[in-house]
């Protein structure tokens, strides 16, 4: 149960270190920003809390001397500077690394963390042993604030120890902030049999007097706000120009609260006796409820306030396992459902034929709501990225803006870690190659702070990403040279813009002039088209000299279930992605035989070249006299397929084929269908690539 609950410290962790580094970045844009130093504050003080609970002491030493750090700043007694930010970002990193050490058993750099503390406790004039500077003491003396009294009520999960945390030392810890009244309520208690031993059924109400503010009674209950029912309230606000007054009665706190109805409180006062006796008399209300009231105003005829409600929120996390496993059990629902529907169809039955079809109806329903539990703003991923453009335009001497747009975009979750690398080479190189340096810009006429724009966009059921920069451009010339010594294309070749620039993606293809540690070596943009392909994606460039250049990838949305065009060679199934195909036309004899050998067919007056499938996987048979060219985009390039038959559009749920047919060329996977046959899904990228490799 520990080993669970330090696992799910730890996702917790990762995310919120990952907020803490985009809030970081903005905070280095706006740095009075007090919401996004509150952020930060809170992000540190979680971790910190969190992970001294469950063990992990030297994160929460180290993280409590960059919030101290924080804590200045938030009450204004330390401003936020470049170098607060590199330190704190260097801290984040540190923490990364420290939990990445708790799987793997590798040594912590002490030393490193020792350099980040010194640095932080010189920024805010404190020195080795963490005793503030006498003349910094003096500037950050606070102003005396007027103290406030608050009515919180704190109703914890009923798992509350289970999670590994005692409520009683958040209380204790609450009575460090000033004059507190406890007064613990036990109507929540059921019969004893009834009762589960690990369960908390106790909340508490508490009256603070206290003059550190509201975010110091809410900083108490950081990591458990989100799964327990808080309201803080503000009953009275006290100065020293207060004049003495009774404060309200027990009946107008109860009414306040929400403790009893108006009509309730009416028929009590019609009685003689006393208010609170005559509500637990009647049993209108527990009596802990009612002392609980009379606590209140004792407490608050010291001291006063005004009534100020946070709502609580809740959340429930999912291992990625879990829902992983949901998916794999949607995809065999929708294999056999197709079976249900093809069984009915062939036996002609109107009852059973009904039933499949409501069947096939909820199956979609189930398979469209699995797949958006995966989904994901893929704002994610982007914020990532601003982290690596500030580190490296700063390590290139560069002036460099990143600006995104279309963070809401949802993708799978699969496909976003896959994405990840691809996108981060081309942004890198986007860096490297397209940006120019300050003085280099100015003497262009161009602004000395290049920017590099990303942004994501749905297109049906594909997402379309851009990497675009307004730098240099790309040099045809240049890529045509290259491509030339490489041995890439010949002297005489004549090549369109896009084939030129597509260039750039053979493997070791550079026109980098200086091997650095970002680029030159030639490896990246030819991993980056592997990996975009085998997410059954495309890869699309335009530049324009002096101007900039544009990436756009096209992904598909997810990688479980697909739309796809079933089609058949002999006794062969096959699967082509639906996203890629543009049309299906006729090709009959005659139109091979004017082609003169040539695969080339002529739709609306342009020639397009296909591939004979048939002949491509060596199938046995004679084709029919009009076979079928399913006719594809591929890398803004139309290119076909030639089948014996197009059966129509197809519900595919992807199967990964085994280790013994993990390379076959030109196949991406298998699915099943409805009959129980096994049908291949073609890998459309990589048939071209291989036609063009024996066409040369």
């Amino acid at each position: 149960m520990i080993d669970l609950h330090r696992q799910a410290f730890k996702e917790e962790a990762y995310e919120l270190l990952a907020e803490l580094e985009s809030s970081l970045l903005e905070l280095e844009e706006r740095p009075d920003d007090q919401d996004l130093i509150g952020r930060v504050f809170r992000a540190m003080h979680t971790i910190k809390g969190s992970g001294s609970m469950f063990g992990f002491d030297d994160i929460a030493s180290f993280t409590h001397e960059v919030e101290t750090v924080f804590d200045m700043v938030r009450n204004g007694k330390l401003t936020v500077t470049s170098r607060l930010v590199n330190l704190t970002l260097a801290a984040r990193d540190q923490i990364r690394a420290m939990l990445d050490a708790a799987d793997s058993g590798a040594e912590t750099d002490l030393q490193a963390s020792a350099g980040i503390i010194v640095g932080l406790r010189e920024l805010a004039g404190f020195g080795a042993g963490g005793q503030a500077a006498p003349e910094r003491r003096e500037e950050a003396a606070p102003q005396k604030k007027d103290p406030v009294t608050y009515r919180i009520r704190f109703v914890p999960p009923r798992d509350i120890f289970i999670t590994g945390t005692n409520p009683l030392n958040l209380l204790a810890e609450m009575k460090e902030l000033g004059t507190c009244t406890v007064v613990a309520q036990t109507d929540g208690f059921p019969p004893l049999e009834e009762m589960d031993p690990e369960g908390c059924y106790v909340y508490w109400d508490v009256i603070l007097t206290t003059d550190q503010g509201e975010n110091a009674v809410r900083d108490i209950f950081i990591f458990v706000e989100d799964d327990c029912d808080l309201k803080i309230e503000v009953v009275a606000e006290h100065s020293r120009y207060d004049e003495q007054q009774d404060y309200k009665k027990l009946g107008e706190i109860l009414l306040e609260r929400g403790d009893i109805t108006p009509d309730e409180m009416k028929a009590v006062l019609s009685r003689q006796k006393r208010f609170g006796e005559l509500a637990v008399s009647e049993g209108i209300l527990p009596e802990g409820k009612v002392n609980s009231a009379l606590a209140e105003q004792k407490h608050v005829k010291e001291v006063r306030q005004e009534k100020q409600v946070a709502d609580a929120s809740s959340s429930i996390r999912v291992p990625a396992e879990r829902l992983d496993l949901l998916v794999n059990l949607v995809g065999e629902m929708v294999t056999v459902q197709a079976r249900l529907s093809q069984t009915a169809a062939l036996r002609d039955d109107a009852e059973l034929m009904a039933i499949a079809e409501e069947v096939e109806r909820l199956t979609a329903e189930l398979r469209d709501s699995a797949l958006n539990i995966r989904m994901l703003p893929i704002g994610s991923t982007f914020s990532k990225f601003k982290r690596l453009v500030r580190d490296l335009s700063a390590e290139l001497g560069k002036q460099i803006e990143m600006t995104t747009e279309g963070e809401e975009t949802e993708l799978d979750k699969t496909v976003i870690e896959k994405l990840n690398d691809p996108l981060v080479h081309l942004i890198r190189n986007s860096i490297d190659h397209g940006i120019e340096l300050p003085e280099a810009r100015e003497a262009a006429g161009k602004p000395a702070r290049g920017t590099v724009h990303l942004a994501a966009v749905h297109s049906g059921d594909s997402v379309l990403i851009t990497i675009a920069d307004d730098g240099a451009g790309l040099d045809k010339e240049a890529i045509r040279t290259k491509g030339i010594e490489r041995g890439i294309i010949s002297a005489s070749a004549e090549l369109s813009e896009k084939e030129l620039f597509n260039l750039i993606f053979a493997p070791g293809f550079s026109t980098a002039k200086t091997v650095s540690s970002i680029s030159g070596r030639g490896v990246g943009m030819d991993v980056v088209k592997r990996a975009i392909e085998a997410l059954r994606g495309s890869i699309d460039i335009t530049s324009v000299r002096g101007q900039g250049t544009r990436i756009t990838v096209k992904i598909p949305l997810t990688l479980a279930i697909i739309e796809s065009l079933l089609v058949k060679i002999g006794n062969d199934a096959f699967m082509l992605p639906l996203a890629m195909v543009d049309e299906c036309v006729e090709l009959t004899r005659e139109d091979v035989a004017r082609s003169h050998g040539r695969n080339l067919a002529r739709v609306r007056e342009h020639l397009v070249p296909y591939i004979p499938l048939r002949r491509h996987f060596r199938i046995a048979g004679a084709p029919p006299e009009i076979e079928q060219i399913v006719i594809t985009q591929v890398n803004g390039m139309r290119v076909g397929f030639v089948v014996d038959h197009v059966i129509g559009e197809h519900q595919t749920v992807i199967k990964s084929l085994g280790r013994a047919y993990k390379d076959t060329e030109g196949i991406s996977g298998a699915t099943i269908l409805g009959d129980g046959s096994v049908a291949l899904i073609l890998d459309v990228p990589q048939l071209v690539q291989a036609a063009e490799v024996a066409q040369n």
